[in-house]
């Protein structure tokens, strides 16, 4: 796999043979794409259950419009295939893609112990001339520094000489896969630049999109980590100005719509926190490698203070409500309304809904869930509601956390049997006067 025309003709013959290692949220549909290619793709994962329903053509992703019929082919045309076992599935493939998760422990230190587990089991059953590309976000340096090591440890296997690495940083939003992968550019970056131009002639087989040449493996990494993290701290810094204009009586919403107009005005909102698999560990993900290099990144340190205190002042809108009404929040029922780190998918991977849940709980709440992506199953160790007009003339308050589209859609007169009709909006959905108008109790973060 060092052979540019040798895998050029590999493609065109559709004769290589691919394996993504960890086919989740981002690497079942990269999977996807490499086996509506035409390129053999099996994909390996340790949950079986997960393996078992694709095998039996049963599509997981539900809210990833598009791949669900291109799964349907590809299963059907056989081009696809799941296992558990990576030690079938490596040997007998020419490419190995590693789309496998880097989340953080409980001291928000990032957790690569998947990719080092991989890389010690490739050195084991990777073939010889394979090349492996990491899909995965990493901090800068991690692959030259520990992977090369990992994968070469026993001595079967040389850097450069009987086998290859490089990267290709996922950049896909969730819910919106598809559609990324088809239209944003992708970085590519390899272990040397022959290698480089090889996962740029592959990727431009698959996706057809602008690949942009990195210098090598670190800078790419440090490409994906600024893109990511330069919203996180705009997200924080709009969230601070949110939190001022509450005090002088400002509408953020309007001061957004209006700085928009400006030609290089990025715009960001505020919200409960910021939740998800990539913005938060991205920017520990720097922070650890700023320890590692002895540098101060002291402005990505505020950024997730002020994105991680967020759900308090959630809480502390809901008991202001309350005080309103003279009603005490002890054994009250509240409404989440939503529990996604984002609106429009299902996942609550690290979402600000839990921190809010648990902190009602602990002020004696009784709390209630309704997400549609999320209907009745147990969540956070509660019993979610299957129907929203069953539950909300039951519960004293309602606190929009996500902001589905479903929610943009409903009628503010139904807030109105709640039984003390205080309404917390945290996304910026209701309008503060039509909630007036509802004779609704009602905080907006942000809106004055």
């Amino acid at each position: 796999m060092n052979n540019v025309e040798a895998v050029s003709n590999s493609l065109t013959s559709k004769s290589l043979k691919v394996c993504v290692i960890g086919i989740g949220r981002i690497g079942l549909p990269t999977a996807l794409s490499f086996a509506k290619s035409g390129l053999e793709t099996i994909g390996v994962d340790i949950n079986e259950s997960l393996v078992q329903n694709i095998n039996s053509g049963k599509f997981p992703l539900k809210d990833e419009p598009g791949y669900d019929k291109i799964f349907d082919d590809v299963i059907k045309n056989k081009k696809f295939s799941a296992t558990t076992n990576i030690e079938k599935a490596v040997p007998n493939s020419d490419l190995v893609l590693l789309s496998l998760p880097t989340p953080m422990d409980e001291n928000n230190v990032p957790d690569y112990s998947a990719l080092r587990t991989v890389g010690m089991k490739l050195s084991e059953v990777l073939s010889p001339n394979s090349l492996v590309i990491v899909e995965s976000t990493i901090e800068p340096g991690f692959i030259e520094d520990e992977m090369v090591s990992l994968i070469s440890k026993s001595d079967r296997l040389k850097i450069n000489d009987n086998f290859f690495i490089g990267v290709c940083p996922e950049n896909a939003n969730p819910g919106e896969i598809l559609h990324d992968f088809t239209n944003l550019p992708r970085l590519v970056g390899g272990i040397n630049q022959n290698i480089t131009q090889i996962i740029k002639s592959i990727y431009n087989f698959v996706f057809n999109v602008e690949l942009v040449e990195m210098p090598n493996c670190k800078t790419a990494n440090a490409v994906k980590l600024t893109t990511n993290v330069f919203r996180d701290i705009n997200i924080a810094y709009i969230s601070e100005l949110a939190l001022m204009f509450e005090k002088l009586g400002i509408d953020t919403n309007i001061v957004l719509e209006a700085a928009k107009k400006k030609y290089n005005f990025q715009v960001h909102y505020p919200g409960s926190g910021v939740g998800g698999p990539c913005l938060p560990i991205n920017s520990y993900q720097l922070l650890n490698t700023a320890r590692r290099t002895n540098s101060n990144l002291s402005i990505i340190e505020s950024g997730r203070k002020i994105n991680e205190k967020m759900p308090e002042h959630v809480i502390n809108l809901t008991l202001d409500g309350f005080q309103e009404c003279n009603q005490n929040i002890k054994e009250a029922t509240i409404l989440i309304l939503g529990i996604s780190y984002k609106p429009n998918v299902k996942d609550i991977q690290l979402t600000p809904a839990e921190i809010i849940i648990k902190k009602l709980q602990e002020l004696g709440v009784t709390v209630c869930i309704y997400d549609p992506y999320f209907k009745d199953v147990d969540v956070f160790g509660i019993k979610s509601e299957k129907n929203l007009d069953d539950i909300i003339p039951n519960v004293d308050a309602a606190i929009i956390v996500t902001g589905h589209d479903e929610f943009k859609k409903l009628e503010l007169s139904k807030f109105s049997q709640m039984k003390n009709k205080i309404l917390i909006d945290t996304r910026g959905i209701i309008e503060p006067n039509s909630a007036k108008n509802e004779n609704l109790i009602f905080r907006g973060l942000g809106r004055g």
